[in-house]
């Protein structure tokens, strides 16, 4: 199917003019850097886990941070209630 789909893309892109074809060179070079940036770290990520330097590689979460207000303070400032707290 995947040699199917690359035939019709190959005929097609005989009928592009000049600008389209250099805005699809520009998403494949992309899409190869981005590629080769994933197996680059892979492989890093591998040498990780077999030098035992780590024992799991965790994903980065896909959520987005959630934004946190500001608490006013009224009397002294924190910092000095910390000190004082220490004592």
């Amino acid at each position: 199917m995947a040699q199917t789909i690359l035939n019709e893309i190959l005929v097609q892109l005989k009928s592009l003019e000049i600008v389209e074809l250099q805005q699809l060179n520009q998403a494949v070079q992309e899409r190869l850097t981005s590629q080769q940036v994933t197996s680059v770290q892979a492989a890093f990520h591998q040498a990780l886990l077999e030098s035992g330097l780590v024992r799991q590689i965790k994903m980065p979460s896909l959520r987005k941070p959630t934004e946190r207000r500001l608490v006013e303070i009224q009397d002294q400032p924190i910092s000095e209630t910390i000190i004082e707290e220490r004592r």
